[in-house]
């Protein structure tokens, strides 16, 4: 008798443990779909005007973010959630804009300049961060293949290009041997490429002479007088986000069209606001490629292995239409050279 009690008891114990493990088994699905089920959120944090905002340009770093997630089959407000920030060209505002970001407890967070990149890396060491166009990742990454920590994305290389902007700014106008490098009066890592181009212009017969403004409220008259008491004959444009905010660029190419005079570009969206030449990497391309990256980390990969990427194309586009509104004349040889020309 007390054997088959125990035969019993032993059956029972032997049911509940099936039983228990099949919950268990229920259980971890139902998380893992639930898991599964979860929207992710990117926090996109930007220097330049709200979209809607009637002074803006056209949105077109934030429009080619938004098409590279669309080509990976996310579609925001159904798979994907994202939370907006302008800092409206208030630089004091970054390091509040990141903090906020940050305290929405968002999957990665997105910004379009360096200096954004680093207010979104005080802000927080753990939330991935991919920057989409940058042109100096001094302390931001490690290095280019490995760059450990939390952020990764893209460099647009161009403090590299800027004394092939000046070289192919003296071939268009070979006459002038005055040039001006406009730049943010803070802004430390544009003046150190300043002084790195100074031996190679020299070399090209060019004498190149800073001009520097101030935010929060930028003099860009005071400027160009200044340009103009100097006899300064050529233009070239900081990659300062002071000086690239879309807002500012089309200041600046209102007043340059005033004074008639010849300038370069370091990024493409100066030809929508009427600026004469770009040469650089192609900066639409760098932020859709980005979403590459969000992809890749909300899929469990990890910022610090993601190595950044460097453009592989360069491009040189002309505004014909700018060069008749200035009287200039684009040498044949620079014209042939064109990736794009702009009638």
């Amino acid at each position: 008798m007390k054997v088959v009690q125990s035969q019993r008891s032993g059956a029972s114990k032997s049911v509940f443990s099936v039983v228990f493990c099949v919950m268990l088994f229920v259980l971890g699905i139902s998380a893992e779909a639930q898991q599964a089920g979860k929207i992710p959120r990117i926090g996109y944090l930007s220097r330049d005007l709200h979209p809607s905002d009637s002074r803006a340009a056209p949105p077109v770093s934030l429009d080619a973010f938004r098409q590279g997630l669309q080509e990976l089959d996310y579609v925001e407000g159904k798979n994907v959630t994202i939370e907006y920030r302008f800092a409206e060209g208030r630089f004091e505002r970054f390091a509040a804009l990141a903090e906020e970001v940050v305290r929405l407890k968002i999957d990665v967070i997105v910004t379009d300049t360096c200096t954004m990149a680093r207010a979104a890396k005080k802000s927080t060491t753990t939330i991935p961060i991919v920057v989409t166009n940058c042109g100096d990742l001094e302390g931001l990454v490690a290095s280019l293949a490995r760059p450990g920590g939390n952020v990764t994305g893209l460099t647009n290389l161009t403090a590299e290009l800027l004394g092939k902007r000046v070289d192919l700014l003296k071939e268009t106008v070979p006459q002038v041997t005055r040039f001006a490098f406009l730049n943010d009066a803070e802004g430390k890592a544009s003046m150190s490429m300043f002084k790195k181009v100074q031996v190679a212009v020299q070399a090209l017969g060019v004498k190149l002479q800073l001009v520097e403004v101030k935010a929060p409220t930028p003099d860009f008259e005071g400027a160009f007088r200044a340009m103009a008491k100097d006899r300064v004959g050529a233009l070239v444009t900081s990659p300062s986000p002071l000086i690239t905010l879309r807002l500012h660029q089309k200041k600046i190419s209102a007043l340059l069209e005033k004074a008639r005079m010849p300038a370069i570009h370091p990024t493409v969206t100066w030809i929508d606001d009427g600026g004469l030449m770009y040469y650089g990497a192609n900066s639409p391309d760098l932020n859709r490629r980005a979403a590459n990256y969000v992809d890749k980390i909300l899929k469990g990969a990890k910022p610090g292995d993601l190595p950044v990427e460097q453009p592989t194309k360069f491009e040189l586009v002309i505004s014909l239409k700018t060069a008749k509104q200035i009287g200039l004349t684009i040498p044949p040889n620079v014209l042939a050279r064109a990736d794009r020309v702009i009638k």
